[in-house]
């Protein structure tokens, strides 16, 4: 494709042809698509985006693909909610949540980012696509590669929550758990990737799978009308994401899509895994890895492949990073659920927690354009919230039961 260059390193600037290949043969460091700017910005514009697919697929001139056959055809285009009563509980104005817990077809923001690695995958010759993951991957490269008709492996590690577990294996699959945690999963499949000729999507496919978080920029500047936010709150796990969607703001300037970028990045960990945030909050450009220990199960990589890159994103920005404890990631679930009626996964409590913090703290006004991304639907991870959230009201079927329950009478009125 003429607006897909080559893949260049991230480090020393060399450039390679756009295959299955991720490391640098020189310096080592991780590889990414070199864009034809100045051909996109001559094809490009906002009626076309607006005429466009209602998925991520209305910014293909810039995602990493030939076209025109692109697969995960609904992923993307998720509201984008405008959180009134959280915003007046929190203190702020203007509070959005780009909720990915109905992103399609495997209800986190995965499927932004599988659709264009399976995509390119296909498009590159694969027959067979696999994946390490927390998770939400392994559901969604389930799903993709079952419409698809490609083969599937997905490696996960030993302790996922059952919920997920099931996500994949609904699919049929090559479901492998391994006995550790992502990062040995991750080892493991880094030596697969080397003997078997698969597209693992977050490893000899990462250059172009991690395009397509960009698409969360896109998408909140297009239905924010043409606008970057002020503020955006994003959770961190490799540091992937929170990279993508500074590239992708910058990327809309670029082509002329928007005038300015004005927002400031702030990143999100949970303290049972905060390799970035700690080194954020000690004044360090590098990391140190940890053994991960928390309930936010699709954050937990302690060896982040991109935390340097999203450190170095954070301070572009002038944004700031934070953790929260668990029980803060329970009641950032609960809180998010009981103001907007968004049932997030662990990672929203996550956002929702470093938040309400930053608003605290004064790093978020009360007049900024924030907007939270939430990624990922609390069904999947219902056991970190099910001790927390009480037991139903149980009566006998009786008028007379209710009323004394919960305690109103013949005008209504009262409560248990």
């Amino acid at each position: 494709m003429a607006t897909m260059k080559a893949l260049v390193c991230r480090e020393c600037g060399k450039e390679y042809p756009t295959k299955a290949i991720h490391v640098c043969e020189m310096c080592f460091g991780p590889l990414e698509v070199k864009y034809n700017y100045e051909e996109i910005k001559r094809s490009i514009s906002r009626k076309k985006i607006q005429d466009g697919p209602d998925s991520i697929w209305r910014y293909a001139d810039l995602l990493p693909v030939q076209g025109p056959t692109y697969l995960g055809p609904h992923a993307g285009m998720t509201p984008l909610v405008r959180a009134k009563n959280l915003g007046a509980f929190l203190g702020l104005d203007e509070l959005y949540i780009k909720n990915d817990t109905v992103n399609h077809p495997t209800l986190s923001f995965k499927d932004r980012v599988v659709a264009v690695a399976i995509t390119r995958a296909r498009e590159l010759g694969f027959e067979t696509i696999a994946c390490a993951s927390t998770g939400n991957l392994a559901n969604s490269v389930a799903a993709h590669a079952a419409a698809a008709g490609m083969r599937a492996y997905v490696f996960i590690p030993g302790d996922l929550e059952a919920a997920k577990v099931l996500g994949n294996l609904i699919y049929k699959p090559n479901v492998v758990e391994v006995e550790g945690n992502y990062d040995d999963v991750n080892r493991l499949c880094s030596e697969i990737a080397g003997e078997h000729g698969w597209a693992f999507v977050n490893i000899n496919i990462r250059p172009y799978y991690a395009e397509g978080s960009k698409t969360l920029a896109y998408e909140t500047v297009e239905q924010l009308g043409w606008r970057t936010p002020d503020q955006v709150v994003i959770p961190m796990a490799s540091g992937s994401l929170l990279t993508k969607i500074w590239k992708g703001l910058h990327e809309m300037k670029t082509v002329g899509l928007i005038d300015d970028v004005k927002t400031k990045i702030n990143g999100a960990q949970a303290e049972g895994c905060s390799p970035i945030s700690t080194a954020f909050k000690s004044g360090r450009d590098f990391f140190k890895p940890v053994k991960p220990k928390t309930i936010a199960k699709s954050l937990a990589i302690g060896n982040p492949a991109d935390g340097y890159y999203a450190l170095k994103a954070t301070a572009e920005s002038k944004g700031s990073m934070d953790m929260v404890s668990d029980d803060e990631v329970v009641e950032g679930i609960k809180l998010l659920a009981q103001t907007e009626g968004i049932f997030a996964e662990t990672a929203g409590g996550v956002t929702i927690g470093v938040l309400q913090k930053l608003v605290k703290q004064g790093t978020i006004k009360k007049s900024d354009v924030t907007v939270a991304y939430i990624t990922g639907n609390g069904l999947k991870t219902q056991e970190a919230v099910i001790d927390a959230v009480g037991r139903p009201h149980r009566i006998q079927p009786s008028l007379v039961s209710f009323e004394q329950t919960f305690k109103v009478g013949k005008h209504g009125g009262g409560d248990a």
